[in-house]
Parts: C-alpha cells; structure tokens; sequence
C-alpha cells in the first residue's frame, strides 16, 4: 500500500508492475487475508498502525479480485483502467510531432513486439499491456532465480525503454 501509494505518484508502470505483482502475491496465498497478514506483511518493518492499515489495504484489494472474477488470472478493473490510461497516452503520444523520441522508441520496440505476439502473447491488446506483460514475466523469472539469457534481456531492453519513456510523459 505504501509502495504503490508512492509509485502511482512517481512512475505509473513501475505502478502497474507493483500492482501485478501484489495481485500475484494474493493469489500464492489463496485469496487469505489471515495467510497474508501473518505470513507475509510481517516481513516488513510496519508499526501496529501501518500493519492495520496494509492488512486492510489487501483485504480491500481480495475483495475486488473475488467480486471482478479475477482470482486466479487477470487484474482488478482499477488497475486495468490505468492500463487503458497508459494505452490512451501511448496513441496520443505516437501522433504528437513533439514527441519524436516516443515514436522512435516504439519503432525501436516493434520487433520485440511482434516476436511476443508470435509466441503467444495477446494480440487483442495493445503494445503497453504487452509490453506490461512481457517486463512482469522477465521480473518474475528473475525474482524466482531463473536464468533469463542474454538474447531475451536484449530483445526486453527497447520495451523498457518505451515504457520508460511513456511513464515520464503520462499525466494522472
């Protein structure tokens, strides 16, 4: 809560990355906010007042994934609406000849983008969500210790970079 609190404020995707993860980290503790209190929010070096108030935090975030039908997959409507901001300011962006740099950047990331819609990746959504998703899997892989080659950091490195360039230029 706290973390997310001050990245929406500073840098949107590494918001919706946090965000990700903490819906992952609900799931892994089966939708319990008994589990989760004890087990995992301990972890940190919260006071009596900041544990209440994280522990309320998560238990308002299960109830949202259990009532939007998003406990084992996808993401609460108030995070995907800031995937559709970001969706919304990443088209404004592409057709503003201001921002010349933005649009190298995603040409720069097209082959990336293309090469994960190959493999799988939706192509019903746009180059930020698959982009979003492709960063949060990398995260994930390192976060579990597992090996990401050299050739998927390379080929991650442009999608970083036009998710870098549209956060610094998102407005909330």
């Amino acid at each position: 809560m706290f973390i997310a609190r001050k990245l929406k404020a500073r840098n949107v995707v590494a918001y919706v990355l946090y965000m990700m993860q903490v819906e992952d980290v609900i799931r892994a503790y089966g939708m319990d906010i008994d589990r989760i209190a004890q087990d995992y929010l301990t972890r940190f070096d919260y006071d009596d007042e900041q544990l209440e108030a994280a522990t309320q935090w998560y238990d308002s975030l299960i109830t949202m994934m259990q009532s939007e039908m998003c406990q084992n997959s996808g993401h609460v409507q108030a995070l995907t609406a800031v995937i559709g901001d970001l969706e919304e300011r990443h088209r404004q962006l592409l057709s503003d000849p201001q921002k010349p740099f933005y649009l190298a950047a995603c040409e720069a990331a097209q082959p990336a983008l293309a090469e994960l819609r190959a493999k799988g990746m939706d192509a019903e959504v746009g180059d930020v969500a698959n982009a979003l998703d492709a960063v949060y899997a990398v995260t994930l892989l390192k976060m579990q210790g597992k090996e990401v080659t050299h050739d998927t950091t390379a080929a991650l490195a442009p999608l970083t970079r036009m998710l870098e360039l549209l956060s610094e230029n998102y407005e909330s």
